[in-house]
């Protein structure tokens, strides 16, 4: 099993980004995303720069990942997309079926984001015939789930054509919408927004009237409100999962990539308080396991 660092979701100043992929250089990290996913006005780092981090971190002996924007919504966003996907040098995750029919039709390999949706076997094949190396499993759903479209993709012989990541620590990516929740919550327009998510260095959190963590904002990104954690669920993995991503959410996330590396057997469980573990284990996914 080989562990991934994703793409940092939330909207944090060029320093802290410098430093943070400075750290994941020298972490155990097998596979580093890199690259905007949210929101195209986040540009501390231009295409060029992401680029340039890449090639320091595949010199590290590290896999580097391209991510992409999971909703376009302008021509400009477009034509960055394009030059994403063509970079000629490292994979790409496709967070849109635009990123996905680039990709394919110049017969690029890609890894198929969560915010694909990708539910099912036929779908998966359809991916696969398009180019899909890697699938990223959406966030909400389950082990068991995860267990039967593996099984049927075996029927259709295509279970050894990509591999599986899951989401094993951070704040779950739940939905994306064109409205920018962030700016709303400061009575800021869309277009005026101000960079004000650079603010909410983990997201703005929304509570319920009895104050419990529901989600959490991050521009037009809903996110739960509690960190999934699946430390304790590795062994449960074995000959499902090929990869498990840790999103980081701080600078200090890097260590829970070496924690999860050390109990990748499961050999002394860690006591887990208050994160949401619920989805992979097919109940309600605010519920601690």
């Amino acid at each position: 099993m080989k562990f991934s660092v994703g793409n940092v979701l939330f909207y944090w100043p060029k320093c802290t980004l410098e430093a943070f992929y400075e750290q994941a250089s020298q972490s155990s990290a097998d596979c580093i995303y890199l690259g905007e996913s949210v929101c195209s006005k986040r540009r501390e780092f231009s295409l060029n720069d992401w680029l340039e981090i890449g090639k320091k971190l595949q010199s590290q002996g590290k896999q580097v990942v391209l991510t992409s924007l999971a909703l376009l919504e302008a021509k400009s966003e477009l034509a960055s997309l394009k030059k994403i996907c063509l970079n000629g040098n490292f994979l790409v995750e496709a967070n849109d079926f635009g990123a996905v029919e680039i990709l394919s039709e110049a017969q690029i390999p890609f890894v198929a984001g969560a915010a694909l949706n990708i539910y099912n076997q036929y779908d998966l094949k359809l991916l696969v015939d398009k180019g899909m190396k890697r699938w990223v499993m959406p966030v909400e759903l389950s082990r068991d789930w995860l267990r039967q479209v593996l099984e049927a993709c075996e029927e259709l012989g295509i279970r050894d054509k990509f591999e599986v990541e899951v989401y094993g620590f951070g704040f779950l990516p739940l939905a994306y919408s064109a409205r920018c929740f962030t700016a709303r919550s400061e009575n800021k327009p869309k277009d005026q927004c101000q960079l004000c998510c650079i603010n909410y260095p983990q997201g703005k959190e929304i509570n319920s009237q009895e104050n419990t963590q529901l989600f959490r904002m991050n521009g037009i990104q809903t996110m739960s409100g509690k960190i999934q954690n699946l430390i304790n669920d590795l062994p449960s993995m074995k000959g499902l999962v090929d990869i498990v991503r840790i999103s980081p959410n701080t600078q200090d996330s890097l260590a829970w990539l070496t924690l999860f590396k050390q109990n990748l057997h499961g050999d002394s469980a860690i006591a887990l308080q208050d994160y949401c573990n619920g989805f992979w284990h097919k109940i309600e996914g605010m519920a601690t396991t």
